[in-house]
């Protein structure tokens, strides 16, 4: 297949990674470089030898870029998606797809009216560590599942980050921060949600940054810090999960676990591509651990523009679609409405389980 030409707005910290495996599949040539500080942008091109640093304008405006790999942060991801599509791109966005569902709905409406495709993070979910999982449910190891535990708890990211205000600022917080990596794991485990019921609160008024380039500094939290609830999905199982910035000390809970008619699914961490996989059938005192299926099993951030790549040139639907991302959105939304109103939120979106990856294929290649 030919290749497609992609170019990246956004040169922050996790511009790194896509930067440097875009470079590695087959499918991708990453063209050009774009960030409000052009500086930086020069930086990272210079650092991962991308040809052309550009103004956001430019890279718009460039009719041989296809792709736009949009990593701003939450708060500007609608306006420069939507930018994008009205210039013709295709857009692949960090997570989430945007920070509203008003925003979120008007991008897919956009998409659709210009025949485009629109996607985003995350794209951990087509790791090996989650597609080994996947399998295991597909081929009934432990049954019809049932139920499902998932569990993100730490302490907020004031202590390590350069720049942590945003986590504590509308959009931010433990749901939208982290709830996109385990929600959407889950929808490709167990299909789209049905029935959101959620609680949220927060342990402090204002956090301390300690990381050394603004160590001292006050933040105010504007954002629930503690977000628990249940969710129902289309096919029957029952999750519970919790998000979470107040858990100080720690914790050792498992990531995910799947609760099946004939067995138990350890599932491991969805903010990575690899980890363990382990189960337990009914009637059985030890953990069995799976071997991973041969894939991506470590950090393969673009692999998500890689799939939306060979999908505009087959024609099939791609995987970390912006069905997928806006529906993982308004289940996070549904957590934080269900608390307010002390009611249950019934789902008005759905989305198509994502395909498996196929088995077989030659290292970053996808079809």
């Amino acid at each position: 297949m030919d290749k497609v030409k992609v170019g990246i707005i956004g040169c922050g910290k996790i511009s790194g990674i896509y930067m440097e495996n875009c470079q590695k599949f087959e499918i991708l040539d990453l063209a050009a470089c774009a960030d409000m500080d052009p500086d930086r942008a020069a930086e990272q091109a210079a650092k991962y030898g991308i040809p052309l640093v550009y103004t956001v304008e430019q890279l718009l405006e460039d009719p041989e870029i296809e792709i736009v790999i949009n990593l701003t942060i939450p708060a500007a991801h609608a306006a420069i998606t939507l930018r994008a599509l009205e210039a013709g791109k295709h857009v692949y966005a960090e997570k989430p797809l945007t920070v509203t569902r008003e925003e979120g709905l008007r991008v897919l409406e956009v998409a659709k009216a210009k025949g485009l495709l629109v996607g985003s993070a995350p794209e951990t979910f087509l790791g090996a560590g989650i597609q080994t999982a996947l399998k295991l449910i597909e081929d009934g190891v432990i049954g019809r599942p049932v139920a499902a535990t998932a569990f993100m708890l730490g302490r907020g990211h004031e202590h390590w980050h350069p720049d942590p205000e945003f986590y504590y600022a509308a959009g931010g917080g433990p749901m939208f921060d982290m709830g996109p990596y385990y929600l959407t794991a889950l929808v490709q485990l167990l299909g789209p949600i049905r029935t959101v019921a959620g609680m949220t609160g927060k342990a402090l008024e204002e956090r301390i940054i300690t990381s050394e380039k603004k160590a001292g500094q006050k933040i105010p939290v504007d954002i629930p810090t503690h977000v628990a609830g249940t969710l129902q999905f289309s096919r029957g199982a029952i999750a519970t999960m919790i998000t979470s910035f107040d858990v100080f000390g720690g914790s050792d809970l498992p990531p995910i676990e799947i609760y099946g008619t004939e067995g138990t699914l350890q599932v491991p961490d969805p903010n990575t591509f690899g980890g363990i996989v382990r189960y337990r059938k009914t009637g059985e005192n030890e953990w069995r651990e799976q071997p991973l299926l041969p894939g991506y099993d470590q950090n393969t951030r673009g692999i998500g523009p890689a799939d939306m790549a060979y999908a505009i040139r087959s024609g099939r639907p791609h995987r970390a679609s912006g069905e997928l991302a806006y529906h993982v959105l308004e289940a996070m939304w549904a957590f934080h409405d269900s608390s307010d109103s002390q009611r249950f939120y019934e789902m008005e979106s759905t989305c198509v389980r994502p395909a498996p990856l196929p088995q077989g294929l030659e290292p970053y290649t996808l079809d």
